[in-house]
């Protein structure tokens, strides 16, 4: 494994071209401004090189000389600290333990969701739909208190949620007046420079 990964003298990621869990990280590569090699590759056809980096042969991977990282949440950690300007967690370890129950919270309750919604499923995709809908307007009051996800600054949190917010009408979600506060922090989110650069032609079209 190593010796695959020691011929690549700049930073390389497996993407592909509508994956949430790869926009994630493609987000954090373009807030921290990071030279990296994006390798698109389609997740029906993996290239053999990927199954020798990874044992669960899964995107996103990431490649930084010699070593290998899988799991979209480990990998931006990774970054934050390798590329620590700007910083996307808060440096207190009572921040940063709020943040990682966020983002754990984001990940269980939301994102729990995608495979139904991306089933293929009709039923499945609309009672996952209404649940996500329907907790997102629960959750408005949360996104109206801070300029983003409970911070005055652009955190992991954010570069979790937006890839998320971002894709709500692919999954035919639309929210009412009653969420204008996350659909205010979601505008927030896609005007920003790097959210610009993080998207693929792909999910360009998503909206």
């Amino acid at each position: 494994m190593s010796t695959i990964a020691n011929r690549r003298s700049v930073m390389m990621l497996y993407s592909s071209a509508d994956s949430i869990h790869c926009h994630r990280v493609r987000l954090v590569l373009a807030e921290k401004d990071i030279t990296v090699d994006i390798e698109t590759i389609d997740p029906d056809n993996k290239p053999e090189d990927l199954l020798h980096l990874n044992p669960y042969n899964s995107i996103p991977t990431l490649i930084d000389r010699d070593l290998v990282l899988y799991d979209a949440r480990v990998i931006s950690e990774y970054l934050d600290e390798r590329f620590p300007h700007p910083p996307l967690m808060p440096v207190d370890p009572v921040s940063r333990a709020q943040s990682r129950l966020a983002l754990y919270r984001i990940e269980q309750d939301w994102y729990s969701l995608l495979p139904d919604l991306e089933s293929g499923d009709a039923k499945k995709q609309a009672k996952a739909a209404k649940i996500l809908r329907d907790s997102l307007i629960a959750a408005a009051d949360v996104f109206a208190v801070k300029p983003f996800f409970l911070s005055d600054e652009f955190s992991l949190v954010d570069a979790t949620l937006a890839p998320l917010l971002w894709r709500l009408g692919k999954y035919g979600i639309e929210l009412p007046g009653s969420a204008k506060a996350v659909t205010d922090y979601a505008d927030r989110l896609f005007r920003r420079d790097a959210f610009e650069l993080s998207l693929s032609e792909a999910e360009r079209e998503m909206r």
